[in-house]
């Protein structure tokens, strides 16, 4: 791998063409994903493109909905320079946002359901969303949110457009409370646009499609910045990666708040499959989607996949009728986890990537030759986060400090580095991190790796201590925050424990006040601190498991985390308490 090719830098020489024909409207024309959908279309409008329980939408009909949504916001002066936040589950009108809010030329924002309204809060008042669209069941979590940021602003906020998307297969209450709140209905608002409206494709490619906010471990989330090039560039990788044909039937088990459905919301338009929309993701769900709907294609981090293998059979439908391909990534899948799936008939694909990469931007190509090894071996190399996509022109594992490859010897440490057309433009608003995040000329991943003789990269740890548990990144220090606001709590210390159903949770070390309890009293703190954090963060945020003690520290009084880690280690899994029942 290596730096990339090009000319010595400070070259003064102009480089040189056998020709001087220069660009024209007939042969050169800015990258978009957006004219994926008119091609789709075209070419099989009658096939299903989005079906959600009763409801089922043709190539065609996408089409039209997705340019009477830019048209209904273009009479509303929503374009460029406007943001819509997207509040919802896996359902049509989040697919639709991805096309119909970028013909407006506006960006769309698709916002972590399981966040709380405190955090949803910062999001809508920092991307200035003009426009929320949420889903009927979230409608008080976006009321909530947009209260604070009145509360704080108080006659200087201007309301957003509020639009509610109902959903056929929820209570119809939700909705209902939400049109007597004002809110415009989903289906009404498209009726104000019109079906036939002549969209715009960007000038520049370098125009902002989306934005998507990631944690990381800072005090306030970071707005990832992505533009129509690299969403056109990334929409094909992923798809040419993973081997995904025509007309492939898509189940939509990611979030397609994640990274955009690791773009697999534009591939499916550019490879004219299926999209399958899951509002809950369960086993039972994935098993019928694949035996009645013909799915051919969904991902998952780890979690989801640990509980199809674990299923009751009275959930799983064995064998397969056809080979189901899975893409994989989140926390790294064990070795023993792509075994369990390879002999259940799961071609699996392993991949890594970040939400500053468009998504996973690295993959474990299989190589034909471990056919020949023995399936622990086969998974081994599996695990292995692997090398670069097509759309992505670089990456390494470089020492962080002079930017030196490290040795391809799978043993020599340093931090994972990307870059090419398949990184973000930046952070929104934020030069300190955008300088930090591209110094040296690549993206830092802020993941310990090491790099195999083949080349292959594998992630051993990570510099920032994000938890990944079922997928979705969790910041250590966040939790941290909340733990040590409990009255008993001294200090606190969080760091990611195996966990047998999430691949990872947080676990607190925890030091006590004086006099805060005695041994006895530990088992009821620890589930009183755990409640303490549940009504103040979100659920998945909750630490699994609370240890007491004092915290290891440096002679300058920093905790040793990678003592606490050990100490996870040696504790274990947390273990998925069976029921009785």
């Amino acid at each position: 791998m290596g730096s990339m090719g090009g000319p010595a830098s400070g070259s003064a020489a102009p480089e040189r063409d056998i020709d001087d024909l220069p660009r024209n409207d007939a042969n050169y024309t800015a990258l978009t994903p957006l004219w994926f959908l008119e091609r789709a279309a075209l070419a099989q409008p009658g096939r299903a493109s989005v079906v959600h329980g009763p409801v089922r939408y043709t190539w065609a009909d996408t089409y039209r909905r997705c340019r009477r949504l830019a048209s209904a916001l273009a009479r509303r002066s929503v374009g460029h320079g406007s943001t819509v936040a997207v509040i919802a589950p896996n359902v049509p009108a989040v697919y639709e946002g991805h096309f119909g809010v970028p013909m407006s030329g506006a960006v769309v924002n698709c916002v972590n359901i399981r966040l709380n309204a405190e955090t949803i809060a910062f999001l809508l008042e920092h991307s200035v969303a003009e426009v929320v669209m949420v889903d009927q069941e979230f409608f008080t979590l976006a009321e909530e949110s947009l209260k604070i940021i009145a509360k704080k602003k108080t006659s200087a906020f201007r309301p957003p457009i509020l639009i509610v998307i109902g959903d056929p297969t929820c209570d119809p209450k939700s909705l209902q409370y939400a049109l007597g709140k004002g809110a415009i209905e989903y289906e009404e608002f498209l009726k104000t646009g019109d079906p036939e409206f002549n969209w715009k494709p960007p000038k520049d490619e370098w125009q902002s499609i989306a934005l998507g906010y990631t944690s990381g471990t800072t005090s306030s989330p970071k707005g990832v910045v992505l533009h129509h090039r690299g969403a056109y560039l990334m929409a094909l990788s992923v798809a040419i990666v993973w081997g995904m044909p025509e007309g492939a039937v898509y189940l939509w088990t990611l979030p397609m708040f994640h990274c955009n459905g690791w773009c697999y919301t534009w591939a499916l338009a550019a490879f004219c499959g299926t999209s399958i929309c899951l509002r809950q993701v369960s086993t039972k769900a994935i098993y019928e989607g694949i035996t009645k709907q013909g799915v051919t294609h969904f991902c998952a981090a780890p979690v989801v996949l640990n509980n199809l293998i674990n299923a009751p059979a009275s959930e799983t439908f064995l064998p397969l009728p056809h080979v189901v391909n899975v893409n994989v990534a989140g926390a790294a899948p064990t070795p023993s986890l792509l075994a369990a799936l390879s002999i259940r008939g799961f071609r699996v694909t392993h991949t890594y990537g970040l939400s500053e990469t468009y998504g996973p931007s690295t993959v474990c190509a299989w190589k034909p030759e471990w056919d020949e090894l023995p399936l622990e071996e086969r998974s081994r190399l599996h695990c292995r986060q692997g090398i670069r996509y097509i759309a992505m022109e670089g990456l390494d594992v470089v020492d962080p400090k002079t930017m030196a490859p490290v040795p391809a010897d799978g043993k020599s440490y340093g931090e994972i580095v990307l870059r090419g057309n398949a990184v973000m433009k930046g952070y929104l608003k934020n030069p300190k991190a955008n300088a930090e995040a591209f110094a040296g000329g690549w993206y830092h991943s802020g993941d310990l790796g090491v790099k195999h003789p083949d080349g292959y990269v594998e992630v051993r740890d990570r510099m920032k201590d994000v938890i990944i548990s079922g997928g979705e990144n969790i910041s250590s220090l966040e939790v941290e925050k909340v733990v040590c606001t409990h009255p008993a709590v001294l200090e606190a210390s969080v760091v990611a424990r195996a966990d047998e159903r999430w691949g990872e949770s947080p676990c607190a070390f925890v030091t006590l006040k004086d006099g805060a309890a005695d041994g006895s009293d530990e088992a009821a703190l620890a589930n009183d601190i755990m409640r303490f954090c549940r009504e103040r963060m979100p659920g998945y945020w909750v630490p699994k498991s609370v240890i007491f003690g004092p915290l290891p520290k440096t002679a300058t009084g920093k905790i040793k985390k990678h003592e606490l880690r050990a100490k996870a280690k040696e504790l274990g899994p947390v273990i998925v308490k069976k029921s009785r029942m």
